[in-house]
Formats: structure tokens, sequence, C-alpha cells
């Protein structure tokens, strides 16, 4: 769990706390007291929030709204099950919510963190990386409630005590624990097979890096790709069909050459390395052709695309490519929107054909 995930820890926990005063009162007192006590210290809570940083405090407010309503109940009932339920119900709340922010593409939490918490910042991609940590916690607190819930009928008050209290500290305190030393084992010992691509913002300044395998998961990860037009002296352009084990659009018609950005490559050295990689061509001078961003169901990227004159049929990379030839305007004109073609190619024909017909 990184540093912004466990502020957000820290700050949404003491609205916990009431339910943890009430507890330990209660083992040595009576639930009356404990009751008293706990609602005291969920007043002081929210004058001390109050006081210090000028907010009203809803989710303490509301923790101890709960805390009074259930034990009241609890006491006029003369039936405690009602109030040992209360830790279980706050949970299924946090659990909708972590839920719903962990599954859906609205992530609640982080909506949250930036209303209340404006001093938490996640950087670019690191929205993606804590949802896949909230899956996690998820699971963990869902089966936490159910044991709660358990306690609450079958087991012992004293059980109930722990596992609704000093039991939440050690299970996270074991989920930090292994966050940490899960990271830092990964840092130590890289899968030396993993394809690492920078991620940049929109005007392509570098926010920080991730796989291959998480920028085609899904939009949100924007990192930069290269395109290149190859045109002969005739006016033909070269394309090349995508091999069918790529990742994305296999088997479709598309620029010349196209790749992605390597960590440490500036885009000219990217536009070599893969020119030479695909094609097996050198010595080429590209002219700069148009930058956008690019965003589908799969990725987000930022296009550097390019055009270049070369007379020579290319001798392609048959591992990377399927077929690959040269191809009249006229032709791909009257192939465009019947799906043979990639999205990125037919958006770019039209601003190549522009750019030729200035020159």
């Amino acid at each position: 769990m990184d540093s912004n995930q466990l502020n957000l820890f820290k700050k949404l926990l003491p609205g916990l706390l009431p339910i943890f005063v009430f507890i330990l009162v209660d083992e040595f007192w009576s639930t009356e007291a404990g009751l008293i006590v706990a609602v005291v210290f969920g007043v002081g809570q929210l004058a001390y929030v109050f006081l210090r940083e000028k907010r009203f405090d809803r989710f303490i407010f509301y923790d101890t709204a709960l805390l009074v309503a259930l034990g009241g109940i609890s006491i006029a009932l003369n039936d405690e099950i009602f109030f040992k339920l209360k830790p279980a119900l706050i949970n299924l709340i946090f659990c909708a919510v972590l839920g719903f922010s962990a599954f859906s593409s609205k992530n609640l939490l982080m909506i949250y963190s930036q209303r209340y918490m404006g001093d938490l910042k996640m950087p670019e991609g690191a929205e993606k990386a804590m949802q896949k940590t909230m899956k996690i916690l998820f699971w963990m607190m869902l089966a936490y409630t159910l044991l709660i819930v358990y306690s609450a009928f079958y087991l012992s008050k004293e059980v109930w005590a722990f596992i609704s209290g000093a039991f939440l500290y050690i299970l996270f305190g074991l989920f930090f624990a292994w966050q940490y030393f899960s990271a830092k084992h990964k840092h130590k010992n890289p899968d030396k097979n993993t394809e690492w691509v920078p991620l940049v913002d929109e005007n392509g300044r570098i926010t920080g890096r991730a796989t291959r395998k998480e920028v085609h998961n899904g939009p949100g990860m924007l990192h930069p790709v290269i395109h290149l037009h190859i045109i002969n002296s005739k006016g033909e352009i070269y394309l090349q069909k995508r091999a069918m084990h790529k990742d994305t659009q296999p088997g479709k018609w598309d620029t010349s050459v196209g790749g992605h950005v390597d960590i440490g490559e500036t885009i000219e050295q990217a536009l070599i390395r893969e020119t030479a990689e695909e094609l097996n061509i050198t010595g080429i001078h590209p002219i700069p052709l148009v930058q956008y961003k690019w965003e589908t169901e799969i990725e987000s990227e930022l296009v550097f695309s390019f055009r270049a004159l070369y007379n020579a049929t290319p001798v392609f990379n048959k591992s990377e490519i399927d077929e690959g030839r040269f191809w009249t305007f006229s032709e791909i004109d009257k192939n465009l929107g019947t799906g043979i073609f990639t999205p990125n190619l037919e958006h770019e024909i039209s601003v190549l054909l522009k750019a030729l017909a200035r020159t």
C-alpha cells in the first residue's frame, strides 16, 4: 500500500475510534458507562477537529450517532445483540463504498479524498493501482464483517470485543506489512521480461511508468507512441498488416511503423528503433505530422505521428507483421470504414493528405 492509501486510511480511522472506546470501557465497567464515555469521546473529537481544522467531521458524527442509536436500542430492550452488530453495520457501509470504488468506473473514495482531504493528490495512473488494492481490501473487509456477525451470535462477549476492536488493527497491520514486503520484493527482483513504458501528461512530460500490460488494461494511463507513414515518389503509402498476436487491433492494416516509446528514450530514438526493428529501414529523414491524444476502451495514447519519403520496398519483420505493401490513396479511400484499417490510421489519413497537399 502506498503513502496516499495509507494517508487515506489514517484519516478515516478517527471516525471509528468511539466504538473502540466503548469496547474498552464496557469491558471494565458496563454497557451504559461505555456508551456515555464513547459519546463524550466522539463529541470531543468533533470539537477538536472543528477547532483545529475549522470543519465539521461528518464521519465521526455519523459513527457517534449510530453508536447512540444502536446502544440506546440495546439498553432499552435489554438485548445487547443490536449493539454488538453495530461494527458489522459500519463495515457493511464501508464495504459498499469500497466495492463500488473497486469494481466500477466511479472511485468514490478518490472523489471523497479530493473533496474532503484536498492534500491527497494521486499521480497519473496511480488510481488504477489503488483500485487493485481496494479489490483486495473489499474481500478482506467483507470476510471480517461476517466474522463480527458470527461472533455476535455465537461467541462470548470477550471474543466479540477482541474481534470488533483490536483484531481490526492486527488485520490492517498484517495487510500493510504484506503490501510493503511485496512491493519491496518486486523492487529487488523485477521481472526481466516485463516491458516498461513511460507515463506522460498531455504535453508529453513524463509523470511515471507502468508495464505494457497495465497500460493496455483500459483507458487512463497515458503513454507515448510513435507512428511513421512511409510514402514513395509515386505518391503511394506503405501499410503494414498487424500480426494476430498483437494486444491491440490484431489483423488490421496500420501505419507503416508504430510502437511504444521505451523508458529513457526520446521520441526520435523510438522512431529510429521501431523503423529498424519493423521494416529494416535506416537513414530516413522523418517530418513531424501531428501530435494528439487517442483513447479507446483498451488504452490511452499520446501519439507522435511522422511521415518520410522512401522508394525501396521495405523488408518487414515477420515476427511483428503479417503482411506489408504500398497502397494508393484511392485504394485506401475505397476501403475506409470497412473495418480493415485501424481507427488510428483512418484518423491520420486525412491529416496526411492535407500535409501532402501543402508540399
